[in-house]
């Protein structure tokens, strides 16, 4: 059986990049031991590449009141009511690894509101995947809802932001039929031992 390509769209070759595109997919891989495939199939256009990632690193490595499990957790609940296969199996593994719950992805990604999570969490999940699906209609009610669960404003803005940014990357993942690398599947669901 052949692998079907990673993207629609021509892949670069790792040494025909900018110096820094290319430093940074080479330390992805040698964190994690392999190139995820978003790095490879949107560095066909090197600038959409430079600001996609800084605005993924402001939203999702930023130190604040949602933890970064939280922050995957968002990525997956709004990925699945988007339809978007490689973030919910990309962002799965990380949200496995970083809530150290093998389980939590699957149950996000099949029906956040049946998964074992958190009132709080479940808030926050609710109002994302409103922003995802039915921005237009969020309100008063919403804010006041979520600042009952002990959101900030800030946390709030924070929910909205990788709510809208993956919705981006939702669409540019499905447009581009972005594959998942194979090593996502199995990540965070063993213990290491």
């Amino acid at each position: 059986m052949t692998t079907p390509p990673i993207s629609r769209f021509p892949v670069p070759a790792l040494n025909s990049l900018p110096d820094d595109i290319r430093t940074r997919i080479l330390g992805v891989q040698e964190k994690s031991g392999f190139v995820p495939n978003v790095f490879l199939a949107l560095a066909y256009r090197p600038d959409e590449f430079r600001a996609f990632f800084a605005y993924n690193d402001a939203v999702m490595e930023k130190d604040g009141g949602l933890s970064k499990a939280e922050r995957e957790m968002i990525v997956v609940a709004t990925s699945a009511a988007n339809q978007c296969h490689y973030c919910v199996i990309s962002h799965g593994a990380v949200l496995r690894i970083r809530a150290k719950n093998p389980l939590i992805a699957d149950q996000i990604a099949n029906n956040y509101r049946k998964a074992d999570i958190t009132p709080r969490q479940r808030a926050m999940l609710d109002f994302a995947v409103k922003v995802c699906l039915e921005s237009q209609k969020t309100s008063a009610q919403d804010f006041e809802m979520l600042h009952s669960h002990g959101f900030s404003d800030d946390d709030i803005w924070d929910i909205a932001s990788i709510a809208a940014f993956f919705a981006l990357s939702n669409r540019m993942a499905s447009v581009t039929d972005m594959r998942p690398n194979d090593e996502f599947y199995m990540m965070g669901r063993v213990p290491k031992s």
